[in-house]
């Protein structure tokens, strides 16, 4: 099962549905003729914070749209949005070698011992069609092909096993990345903060674990039509349950917390020396879950006031 948000593509506000081929199975209507307002959530993280019976009720919805043909919008008069254009929050892990490795030009050995992350921003999430702002204080502005989980009911001090009941479905993730700035401010040994968290994109669906093997399925990296990267997570130091299990050790995770793999080998410029530039396409596919696209802006101008963060 595919989930979505979505709204008319002339305007109202986003709803969340079930993607089903070329339709929308729009969630408040077909849930809404059922007559209990308590069991039609206005947003896909109303519907995560119901926990499975969110997920069961989603699945119902679709069997009565597909039986009935009714509460159903064409995909061509909708246009998705990020999945949870506010997240509960966001976490971006580093489990792959081979991008650790292409990146730093080593693998730090406490790579091999901790579940490496770091907090994104839930209030610069971008989805499907956006433009994605240059920030003025950057000249490398970089992709990461990634896939993400997202958890769909409340972890506190769980087990591995336990942990991949927790994740509701799975989502393409791009932190996109000012380089530049980036590895300024992680001398200090800190962040990255200014280099992420001006923008982050997710989507354009989050596939249900029924319906993908995240290891196996092909993902890609295209820009202005080009393919520059391609691969697939593969293994992992750690797999999703033991990074979640790990986190709720000490820290409650809840419904709506978006947690990154981390990039995929060869799944960034940085790791190719190619550079994405203002105006470029671009677009992360990833099988199962659908093609996430974005149009770069132009660089915005340095806004005259504050810290210059263009001095070297």
């Amino acid at each position: 099962m595919q989930l979505v948000s979505y709204r008319s593509v002339s305007s109202g506000p986003v709803r969340p549905g079930v993607l089903d081929g070329a339709r929308i199975v729009d969630l408040v209507a077909a849930l809404g003729s059922r007559g209990a307002a308590e069991l039609v959530p206005d947003s896909l993280l109303a519907l995560l914070r119901m926990g499975p019976e969110g997920l069961r009720l989603a699945g119902e919805a679709l069997d009565r749209a597909r039986a009935s043909g009714d509460f159903t919008v064409p995909l061509a008069e909708a246009r998705l949005t990020a999945p949870l254009p506010r997240p509960n929050s966001i976490r971006d892990f580093m489990l792959v070698e081979e991008h650790v490795r292409n990146s730093l030009g080593e693998v730090p050995e406490q790579w091999y011992r901790l579940p490496i992350h770091w907090k994104g921003n839930p209030d610069t999430v971008f989805g499907p069609g956006d433009e994605v702002p240059w920030p003025h204080y950057t000249d490398r502005l970089d992709y990461e092909l990634e896939v993400a989980a997202v958890l769909g009911r409340p972890a506190y001090q769980i087990s591995p096993e336990q942990a991949l009941d927790c994740i509701a479905g799975y989502t393409i993730f791009n932190d996109w990345s000012a380089r530049d700035i980036q590895f300024r401010e992680m001398q200090v040994r800190l962040g990255p903060a200014f280099g992420k968290d001006f923008a982050t994109s997710i989507g354009p669906t989050l596939t249900t674990p029924d319906d993908i093997d995240i290891t196996t399925a092909a993902m890609s990296a295209r820009v202005n039509g080009e393919t520059w990267s391609q691969g697939t997570l593969g293994a992992m130091v750690f797999g999703f349950a033991e990074a979640i299990s790990t986190l709720s050790t000490e820290q409650p995770l809840q419904p709506g917390d978006v947690l990154g793999s981390g990039t995929i080998g060869r799944g960034c410029g940085l790791e190719l020396d190619r550079w994405i530039q203002p105006g470029d396409l671009v677009e992360l596919e990833v099988e199962g879950i659908g093609v996430l696209d974005n149009r770069i802006g132009e660089k915005r101008k340095a806004p005259g006031y504050g810290i210059d963060l263009t001095r070297p």
